[in-house]
């Protein structure tokens, strides 16, 4: 009786849950047939439709490679190491294991490190290496852009290579030689050495169709461990990462690590979208922001290099800074866009043309200009000798030159030289310029105003105008006293602008600063 009951009972709770049915049944002697009659179907979850890379990576992977560098490594010391280690006397195999220098070289690489034993035996003691000796100096990556045996690389990669050897899917190694390389775009060229097959390449894609999102594929071999494949996702466009004038990157989060330099990025039809060639990372491993040379650019790069081994670039030799809400409110633009000219180089084309300092490029051949970016990227693309219609805009209005582009030299002088300074003080009278915070006083050499001290709470403080810095011109016109600046100001009243434009010459070079005068 009592035990029906109790059948009967568990059965309500098996019925209203089959967690609390589970709980019963582990206190109910002659049930735990049914609990298992209950769970004899396994679970199965319909799983959503993910896609696969693996057509994408079978088609591509025989066309991307390992590429090693060999140097000419002069000799500099008896040693054959190329780092001295001695840490108060004591060799590197005598600091204690737990020692954080010891546990960095055995990981990364270093005396007594995994790299130690690959190195070439020492000579005997007192005799160095011989001199101009091929030594293995880096690894990266690189993919087949023909049948018969071009492939893109970094220049970075094999920058001062001596010897190259490329090392194919399969293992197989044939030896390169260099056709040319462009250290502004971190672009390389290289050339199999008598091909005697054909080669597996890939295409660029049209990176303008790339959005952000897309799905990319990156094959490379990170840290020399051979063919490796990641996936992720384009994460912006036109990234700008200091590199050079150029910069124009994509920046994609799919796992790149070194040794991935110069491998390609794929979409999923199997086309190059990018070319990787630089990582953000504190640590030095991948943390999900990589950058990739667009397409676009390594096609056009390419070319060139496949054509003369080098990159000719258009010249138009102006100084050049951005234009921002400020800056175009003192020279009464309607945006913010366009290149402010901060000073033509001498004898340079844009100075030959006509263009000014204070001049706001805004258009190149009808094409808008952005920025300083935009119009360094537009005049590179084109050829040493091409005419090129450079629209200005100048004192509030809209002007246009022609220009004749040089060849852009190569090495540039990073910017202006400033002034050297006398230690004696000036004997000018100290003078404040009403309402902007400055103090200033006559030059040494009569042009312009050396400021002699800056207000900290003031807007000239904002902007990074600092003592020891001169004052040339405001809204380019030459000052040497504070009557000339405050003349151009009252004028700029009148006009009914808010700022006006100080151009500031400091030892780093020369900028503009746009100051508010609707103070006081």
């Amino acid at each position: 009786m009592t035990e029906t009951k109790d059948r009967s009972n568990f059965k309500k709770i098996l019925k209203n849950s089959t967690v609390a049915g589970l709980a019963v049944a582990m206190m109910v002697g002659a049930v735990p047939l049914v609990v298992l009659n209950a769970y004899a179907e396994p679970v199965t979850v319909t799983a959503p439709q993910v896609p696969s890379f693996s057509d994408v990576v079978a088609a591509v992977q025989p066309a991307v490679v390992s590429v090693r560098v060999q140097s000419n490594i002069q000799n500099t010391s008896n040693d054959e190491s190329n780092f001295s280690f001695n840490f108060g006397g004591r060799d590197f195999n005598d600091l204690p294991d737990d020692h954080p220098l010891k546990r960095f070289f055995k990981e990364f690489g270093g005396p007594g490190g995994p790299n130690e034993e690959a190195r070439p035996p020492r000579g005997p003691k007192g005799h160095g290496r011989h001199e101009g000796r091929l030594r293995p100096t880096s690894q990266g990556s690189g993919f087949f852009i023909s049948e018969d045996g071009y492939i893109v690389t970094n220049n970075h990669v094999v920058d001062d290579g001596a010897a190259f050897t490329i090392v194919m899917n399969d293992g197989k190694e044939l030896d390169a030689k260099l056709v040319g390389k462009d250290s502004r775009t971190d672009l390389a060229l290289l050339k199999i050495e008598n091909p005697k097959q054909k080669f597996t390449y890939v295409k660029f894609a049209d990176d303008e169709k790339s959005r952000v999102g897309d799905w990319v594929v990156a094959v490379g071999n990170p840290f020399g461990l051979g063919g490796t494949v990641t996936a992720g996702i384009i994460s912006a466009r036109g990234r700008d990462i200091g590199s050079g004038p150029y910069d124009d990157y994509l920046q994609i989060d799919a796992a790149v690590n070194r040794g991935n330099s110069g491998g390609p990025d794929f979409n999923l039809s199997g086309e190059v979208v990018g070319i990787n060639t630089a990582i953000f990372s504190p640590s030095g491993g991948n943390v999900g922001i990589a950058f990739a040379i667009p397409a676009s650019v390594a096609k056009d790069v390419i070319e060139k290099l496949k054509d003369g081994g080098t990159v000719e670039r258009g010249w138009l030799g102006v100084q050049i800074q951005p234009v921002t809400d400020d800056i175009a409110d003192s020279l009464g633009l309607s945006e913010a866009s366009g290149a402010l000219v901060v000073s033509p180089q001498a004898g340079s084309p844009g100075e030959k043309a006509g263009i000014k300092q204070g001049d706001v490029v805004t258009a190149v051949n009808g094409e808008p200009v952005k920025d300083p970016r935009d119009l360094a990227r537009r005049i590179a693309a084109f050829a040493p000798d091409t005419t090129v219609d450079v629209a200005l805009w100048r004192e509030g209005k809209a002007t246009e030159v022609k220009v004749k582009l040089g060849e852009l030299p190569t090495e540039q002088a990073s910017a202006a030289e400033g002034t050297e300074e006398d230690a004696a003080p000036a004997p000018a009278v100290e003078q404040e310029l009403a309402n902007l915070g400055l103090s200033v006083r006559p030059s040494e050499d009569g042009k312009g105003l050396a400021i002699v001290d800056v207000d900290p709470d003031s807007d000239a403080a904002d902007k990074g105008m600092k003592a020891g810095e001169t004052i040339t011109s405001v809204n380019n016109q030459e000052v040497s006293s504070v009557a000339d600046v405050q003349k151009v100001v009252d004028q700029a009243k009148k006009d009914g602008r808010t700022r006006a434009l100080f151009q500031v010459q400091s030892e780093s070079g020369s900028r503009f600063v746009a100051l508010p005068i609707n103070q006081g």
